[in-house]
């Protein structure tokens, strides 16, 4: 005879929500109103359970969510209903008062921080990446906006969706409405980041240093073919570049001071550094350039790492030949790490920031890896790519606001 089974247990009822309600005032902005709607509550000894405030081109959204009157007598929610239209009244303000039960739903795993930047940012563009979010069965629970210039950055806290899995949809998205959209996971890791290493040549800097050597060496042309090739992943860097150096042989070392004259800084780049340093971040470079020009961008810019090849000069005239190892794509992940290393900061809180494949095994290495205005095979293989020429917006993927950056200059300036 088979033993039965014990009944199972009944799971016990959800405990109760207690009531609350949701006040809601909106209208044209002023000083006070925050204060002026607390102060109305007060009268009825209510407990604020959570506050809400936005304001737009000038008109204020002010939510406060709290417990019904003390002392629960029947008429007391009445008589905190019309004093609050009142009071809103009297300010030519409109108020809305719902009654329901308990707190804001808590937010859902699968918490990721998407950053949309669009030069314009166009309202087809957040459709479609709403949308995308919507699709995954994704909420968005909050949006705010970092900057309104150079471009209009705003940055969605999105709950419920892996952010694997909604950063490779809103990738594919945000290509076709031409915007870019970085995903990174929610948390305190976020804000973590302490070490920002970047790549120099059309990162950093415009120009492709060697082809400003070049230049003044007559042979500016078949470097370049040779450097868009290598940048594409098809040449070998090393190869490469030990082939374009060659044809620098005798070619007065004296033309450096030239070619740090001509070397052009990346829009927005030194305002990236000087908000970074202020942050008490540690930043440095990394090149497949030359220390002939990476040294005097340290100075320049108070860098705190760099590595870069050395053009090998002999009787005042480069010789055609590096000097020791070269930086190339494994080395610039080495030179990541050993940054890292000395900054005591783990690769998980690095950012690196690069535009061809020589980067990729930076970026991948990186707690953060950015392909700035980068080629496709890096713009498929990066964390999040930035397609617009302001270096500095590669801030807002961190979380950093365009008042914050200026609100520091102001002080400092």
């Amino acid at each position: 005879m088979n033993a039965s089974l014990p009944a199972a247990e009944p799971l016990p009822e959800p405990a109760p929500q207690p009531r609350t309600l949701l006040v809601k005032v909106f209208g044209k902005d002023r000083p006070g109103i925050t204060t002026g709607l607390f102060s109305t509550l007060a009268g009825f000894g209510v407990d604020v359970i959570d506050i809400e405030q936005v304001v737009t081109r000038g008109r204020i959204t002010l939510c406060a969510l709290v417990t019904p009157p003390s002392g629960g007598s029947p008429g007391a929610e009445g008589e905190l209903r019309s004093t609050v239209h009142r009071w809103a009244e009297d300010r030519r303000l409109q108020a809305e008062i719902i009654s329901g039960t308990g707190d804001n739903r808590p937010r859902r795993e699968g918490r990721s921080h998407v950053t949309v930047l669009g030069h314009p940012l166009t309202a087809g563009a957040v459709a479609a990446l709403t949308s995308r979010i919507t699709d995954l069965d994704g909420n968005i629970d909050r949006v705010f906006r970092l900057a309104k210039y150079p471009v209009t950055a705003v940055e969605l806290a999105v709950s419920g969706v892996p952010t694997e899995e909604l950063r490779t949809a809103l990738a594919a998205e945000a290509a076709v409405q031409q915007v870019d959209v970085a995903v990174v996971r929610a948390g305190l890791h976020r804000r973590a980041k302490r070490l920002v290493v970047m790549d120099v040549d059309s990162t950093l800097i415009q120009d492709e240093v060697i082809e400003l050597f070049a230049a003044h060496a007559g042979c500016e042309e078949e470097v370049a073919a040779v450097t868009a090739a290598a940048m594409r992943g098809e040449l070998d860097f090393a190869e490469s570049l030990r082939a374009r150096v060659a044809l620098l042989a005798g070619l007065d070392a004296g033309v450096v001071e030239k070619v740090r004259a001509e070397v052009r800084l990346t829009p927005g780049a030194r305002t990236l550094i000087r908000t970074l340093k202020r942050l008490g971040y540690q930043v440095g470079i990394v090149s497949g350039g030359f220390t002939q020009v990476t040294d005097d961008l340290v100075e320049r810019l108070g860098l705190d790492f760099a590595a870069a090849n050395t053009l090998e000069v002999a009787d005042g005239r480069f010789t055609g030949r590096v000097v020791g190892g070269i930086v190339d794509r494994a080395g610039k992940a080495r030179m990541l790490a050993r940054f890292a290393e000395e900054a005591q900061v783990p690769l998980e809180q690095t950012v690196a920031i690069g535009d061809g494949a020589n980067d990729l095994d930076m970026l991948n290495a990186a707690g953060l890896g950015v392909a700035f205005n980068a080629k496709p095979v890096v713009r498929r293989a990066a964390d999040t790519a930035v397609n617009v020429p302001f270096l500095d917006t590669v801030l807002y993927l961190l979380g950093i606001t365009r008042e914050e950056v200026e609100a520091a200059d102001a002080v400092d300036g």
